[in-house]
């Protein structure tokens, strides 16, 4: 086979449907590696340009109310009502009333998205004192945000084109090319910032939130246009599907404005700190490492699996044995990650963002703050597949109520530990680890009831042997890190920084590998047999009826 046919057939693998979650997570991983990467690369670049100054929190701020319109708006249309409603037509062999409702959704959704933009250009900056009730953010600091607020809000109306060619290509089960696509957004912010911020400074990334908008549209045009969809300027609220959509998504819509309320008013907290600015960059790094392993496991198998679920909504126990299937391959991954960052939460924060202008101080306060966001790492990852589950059951209240209840335990918590007790940034993402697990705990009793209960004992079971094999996994990472550090290795250079924390890693994943085999954990089994059969990669993408962890028969 010539290098040519290879590189094509590859391609073609990587965009033709997956119809199954094994080879839809791993399309997904894939791509969300490559914008995890890209996520970590950008932050880091903003370090290196700016500092742990003010700047860089300021900015991050001013994403807040743009993507408060996004989600809003536009997320819980396409993520909860819009995929199930359009892929049920698509069963019933209405492909054309599908597109149909599908251009009316994208008409409506985007004149509402413009009006609403339009109100915030206009009054950004009395909409922007909701973030600094402590005055922590200064005078300039808020003009800043506005003028940041007035250039990000067009990144977001053209993102908001690219999000729905995204859901209308997964709901056809092609996830390559809209995740691909979607990473390199961060690539156009980047781009942004290395050639425009000698001459415009911080503006540079919200220019480039533009760049990156335009990218996410354009690689995902032409796959579009492959499975037939023409969009027709339709507005019509009265259309049969449109109503399923808008009955769906209301619950949705409240929760992600609760959920996006709850990430504002987390900034006002932070604006009763002293230097809000930079103590909500070190949350936002925090943050932003704990959040890349619930992205990379817990959204891409809860993505995989929702048209799953969806599908098998009317039959109960098949419902109940893939949700089953997904959480235990979810928690046997995602638990010894999150002890890993919890263990070697200073060298990692050192080797994903140890820029030169990141100080020692602010590298230990973010570690401080990691560990503490570290312990619902497990749980926020459950959380976006039991969503989904309850989502596939058309049920959108649900989620709705623990959200809401979950997004007000955390606030209530976070403002008793910053302003009665004066405590600092890792406060908040300790209220944020205990809401967390606490809302997961919820959801899934609520879960058991609706399915008529799973068949928990042999659950228990499972999970006790996992979180078992997770805190020896603790030792084994904790025991090399302190003993190498002190007695072999430099750890002020990054070479052997990044060797110490390899052989830690190796060390405890080595032993939670062994563990987890020897209690007899069937999801190691599971992985197993699938990194033998990642020998024939080509073949395991192309099944068509097996789902994740499930053993042929």
């Amino acid at each position: 086979m010539t290098k040519n046919n290879f590189l094509s057939k590859s391609f073609d693998l990587l965009t033709r449907r997956q119809n199954n979650i094994l080879s839809a997570a791993f399309v997904i991983m894939t791509t969300v590696v490559l914008s995890q990467l890209l996520g970590v690369f950008k932050k880091r670049i903003l370090i290196s340009l700016f500092g742990t100054s003010n700047i860089i929190g300021v900015y991050d701020v001013a994403y807040k109310l743009p993507d408060f319109i996004f989600q809003l708006i536009i997320a819980s249309a396409l993520s909860s009502a819009f995929i199930p409603v359009f892929s049920s037509y698509l069963a019933k062999d209405k492909e054309q009333e599908a597109h149909r409702i599908a251009s009316n959704l994208f008409t409506i959704g985007l004149a509402a998205f413009s009006l609403i933009s339009i109100i915030l250009l206009i009054f950004a900056p009395y909409f922007l004192t909701i973030f600094n009730p402590g005055g922590g953010f200064t005078p300039a600091d808020m003009q800043l945000m506005t003028n940041l607020v007035r250039i990000i809000i067009i990144g977001q109306f053209l993102l908001v084109i690219g999000m729905f060619f995204t859901a209308l290509l997964q709901s056809y089960n092609h996830f390559f090319i809209p995740g691909f696509a979607l990473a390199l957004y961060n690539l156009g912010i980047i781009v942004g910032l290395v050639t425009l911020s000698p001459f415009i400074g911080i503006y540079s990334g919200a220019v480039g939130t533009i760049f990156g908008a335009v990218l996410f549209i354009s690689l995902q045009i032409p796959m579009v246009k492959k499975i037939g969809f023409s969009y027709k300027p339709i507005f019509d609220l009265k259309n049969k599907g449109l109503r399923i959509i808008t009955h769906l998504m209301w619950p949705r819509t409240i929760a992600n404005a609760v959920f996006q309320a709850g990430t504002i008013l987390i900034v006002s907290l932070v604006s009763f700190l002293p230097s809000a600015g930079t103590n909500y960059l070190i949350f936002d790094l925090a943050q932003t490492i704990a959040w890349a392993p619930v992205a990379l496991i817990g959204q891409a198998i809860a993505q995989a699996a929702f048209p799953v679920l969806a599908r098998e909504k009317d039959n109960l126990e098949s419902f109940k044995s893939t949700f089953i299937l997904s959480f235990n391959q979810m928690l046997y991954l995602i638990l010894p990650i999150s002890v890993l960052i919890l263990v070697l939460r200073i060298p990692v924060v050192r080797l994903i963002f140890g820029a030169p202008k990141l100080t020692w101080e602010a590298t230990v306060l973010t570690g401080h703050t990691l560990a503490f966001f570290s312990l619902s790492i497990f749980a926020q990852a459950l959380i976006a597949l039991t969503y989904r589950a309850f989502y596939a059951l058309h049920d959108t209240k649900t989620p709705l109520i623990t959200g809401v209840l979950g997004t007000l335990f955390m606030l209530g918590l976070g403002y008793i530990f910053v302003v009665p007790m004066q405590l600092g940034i890792e406060s908040i993402a300790a209220a944020y680890s205990i809401a967390g697990i606490s809302q997961l705990i919820l959801l899934l009793v609520l879960l058991n009831k609706t399915t008529k209960g799973f068949h928990l004992p042999s659950l228990f079971i499972s999970w006790i042997k996992i979180a078992t094999a997770s805190f020896f996994t603790a030792f084994a990472l904790y025991i090399p890190i302190k003993l190498l550090d002190q007695l072999v290795f430099d750890t002020t250079r990054t070479l052997n920084l990044l060797i110490l924390t390899g052989i830690s890693s190796l060390a405890g994943l080595s032993i939670y590998l062994f563990l987890t085999w020897f209690f007899d954990v069937k999801e190691a089994k599971s992985y197993v047999l699938m990194l033998q059969r990642m020998g024939n990669w080509r073949e395991v993408l192309g099944r068509t009826n097996e789902l994740i962890g499930r053993d042929k028969e």
